[in-house]
């Protein structure tokens, strides 16, 4: 598995998308910076920005990578190696490959502008474990779309569709199911809610890291209460790691059985 990871990681840092990717958040973070002129109002800026771009980044590049290298897996198929250790080396390649295009072109601004000598340190240090979280958690999702069809158009629009789902019509429906049943207590409802979508559960992680949950409305408070306490935090922590685990077992199932 390690050989196919380390083929497929230098694979892609080859390919042109991942220096796009590296220099997109490099230009990002100066920018922020250039225009804040103060690293915690930039990391509250970046925040909306990983949210939002770091899934449909990883479930892009997932989808993308396992179609552009099919002939090349199923020459591997046909060697005496682990199906598994096939398409997890893939994987990680792709995750690993896209989490240091992340760390790496934010890093280097905020250092430079000296991170390390301040206290937002430790939200800017939540900000980059919640977006290698979501790239981990939205590329095993994309190798798994991918892995159930394989027409590609089929593949990638069922790609975009569930990161559209996951980021935007997933809001829609828990906010208008809180006005609809706001006469019954939602506090649980709005917690479990959260934690079956790892947007929303990023979301909250940074927002109370850096103390501003009133931007959570009315449930900022019910949201502080949990999530803010240190069980709180280790079980959505615990929660986004579930939700690496999970897609990586359905894959490891899906591959054993498949007929390529």
């Amino acid at each position: 598995m390690f050989k196919i990871l380390k083929y497929s990681f230098f694979d892609l840092t080859r390919s042109s998308w991942s220096y796009v990717y590296f220099f997109f958040y490099l230009l990002l973070g100066s920018v922020l910076l250039f225009l804040n002129n103060d690293l915690s109002t930039a990391i509250i800026t970046l925040m909306n920005v990983i949210i939002m771009i770091v899934p449909l980044i990883g479930t892009i590049f997932g989808v993308m990578y396992y179609y552009n290298s099919r002939e090349f897996t199923q020459l591997l198929l046909a060697q005496p190696v682990r199906r598994s250790s096939i398409f997890l080396g893939q994987y990680f390649g792709v995750a690993i490959s896209l989490s240091l295009s992340l760390i790496l072109g934010l890093g280097i601004p905020f250092a430079a502008y000296g991170l390390f000598k301040s206290s937002a340190i430790w939200d800017f240090s939540m900000l980059l474990v919640t977006g290698l979280f979501l790239t981990l958690i939205f590329s095993a999702l994309a190798f798994n779309i991918a892995l159930s069809h394989e027409n590609k158009i089929k593949g990638f629009g069922y790609a975009i569709l569930l990161w559209l789902f996951l980021a935007v019509i997933y809001d829609g429906i828990f906010l208008l199911s809180l006005v609809y049943f706001q006469d019954y207590p939602l506090d649980k409802f709005s917690l479990a809610a959260s934690m079956f979508n790892p947007i929303d559960l990023s979301r909250i992680l940074i927002l109370l890291k850096l103390d501003i949950s009133a931007l959570l409305s009315y449930t900022g408070a019910v949201f502080k209460q949990f999530f803010g306490t240190p069980v709180g935090t280790l079980a959505s922590l615990g929660m986004l790691f579930l939700w690496v685990i999970l897609p990586l077992f359905r894959l490891k199932r899906v591959v054993g059985k498949k007929d390529f």
